[in-house]
């Protein structure tokens, strides 16, 4: 069954020789959609015949958003410490036990169900494709759990023991465990390896267990991202980059060395302002890391510590408003970017033979995401038929 989706004021591809500019803009647009993925695209009155037809009466059609760095499987509330660090309390990672505690005390049912809740909650955003990490766990039965569970709701799971130390453990005994027998029981479900490589932080790890962890994951299938210089300068973006990672996450803290590295590298960088807004931290320059024509993804880090927010259009707003992000930058990031980051190719655009993920904005065009931030605009498209 096809499904002709016409109507469309405004269409981004993300496709260059589909349209005008990076977005591979189409006003007056039509897509044809056939078996799930986009059979064609291009002006509303070249467009072929279709077995179904929706008429989305003049709004924008973008891309699904790609959210490559979430943290879905976890219980419990911090909202109190959300609240301390609005007035002063400085974020260090410390908050994640609390998390730990009360992930291990809930039932598989638990975790479940609000693992759903917020994959409903992106999915009414606009998010088509999400990355879920486990890393609220920290023993081999509590993150081969969070990673089976991940796995129910998404291909793009990655294991996150090298989270923190947990408190109270060993930390040598702990990192022999994160790449010994924890990976060997998390890699079955698994696509992803990360690592809080966070010298600034006594909880994190520094370049030597990060590099570490990274080649023991690698050594079992496993492709690696790092969530690197959130706190601080350090070694995590150049490690990423030296080992191939698909992406290095956060990159709040560049030296001149992290930029050069990124620009002559294939690593992402993956920014999550939603952090900094949540923390009181400073922004990262994304103008800087495109001016050396770095690829900048941007992604929620939806947890329930450091970024409680699920909503790509929020972040979308923040990297225009703070980071230095035009409108189309910041909508190239969340969508095409967020695919570089997951070295995926069928998503985060619409070009003919991509999987056919569309988000439907409440709008006349792409510039409304940051231009009425808040606002309740972007839902999928769900296509009966397509």
């Amino acid at each position: 069954m096809s499904t002709l989706v016409t109507g469309i004021a405004e269409l981004v591809t993300n496709d260059p020789a589909a349209g005008d500019g990076p977005l591979g803009l189409v006003p007056d647009a039509a897509v044809v959609v056939d078996d799930g993925v986009v059979a064609w695209t291009g002006p509303a009155g070249r467009a072929p015949q279709a077995d179904h037809r929706i008429d989305v009466g003049g709004r924008a059609v973008i891309p699904g958003f790609v959210d490559s760095h979430a943290h879905l499987v976890f219980a419990g509330d911090r909202a109190a410490e959300f609240e301390a660090r609005m007035t002063g309390t400085r974020y260090d990672g410390g908050g994640v036990a609390a998390t730990v505690g009360a992930t291990r005390a809930a039932s598989d049912d638990d975790l479940r169900a609000r693992l759903a809740r917020l994959i409903a909650e992106m999915r009414a955003q606009g998010t088509t494709t999400v990355e879920v990490k486990s890393g609220y766990g920290l023993t081999v039965d509590d993150e081969a759990r969070a990673l089976r569970l991940a796995a129910e709701v998404t291909p793009e799971t990655t294991f996150l023991g090298a989270h923190v130390v947990p408190p109270g453990a060993d930390r040598g005994e702990y990192l022999a465990s994160v790449t010994g027998p924890m990976l060997d029981a998390c890699a079955p479900f698994a696509r992803w390896i990360d690592v809080f490589c966070e010298p600034a932080s006594a909880h994190a790890f520094d370049g030597d267990e990060a590099r570490a962890v990274l080649l023991a994951g690698r050594q079992r299938g496993l492709e690696l991202r790092v969530h690197a210089n959130q706190l601080s300068a350090g070694p995590g973006v150049q490690l990423a980059v030296e080992l191939g990672a698909a992406s290095a996450d956060h990159c709040t803290h560049l030296t001149e060395d992290d930029v050069d590295a990124l620009s002559g590298g294939t690593t992402v960088a993956t920014l999550l302002p939603g952090v900094e807004f949540s923390t009181r931290s400073t922004y990262p320059d994304a103008r800087r890391l495109l001016a050396a024509g770095v690829t900048v993804a941007l992604a929620t880090d939806c947890n329930p510590g450091s970024c409680f927010t699920s909503s790509m259009p929020f972040c979308i707003a923040l990297g225009v408003r703070e980071m230095g992000l035009t409108p189309a930058e910041a909508l190239w990031a969340a969508t095409a970017g967020g695919a570089a980051a997951l070295r995926r190719n069928d998503v985060g655009q619409l070009r003919v033979g991509a999987r056919a993920d569309l988000a439907l904005l409440d709008a006349p065009s792409y510039r409304h995401l940051a231009y009425r931030p808040g606002v309740p605009l972007t839902r999928t498209l769900e296509l009966a038929g397509g």
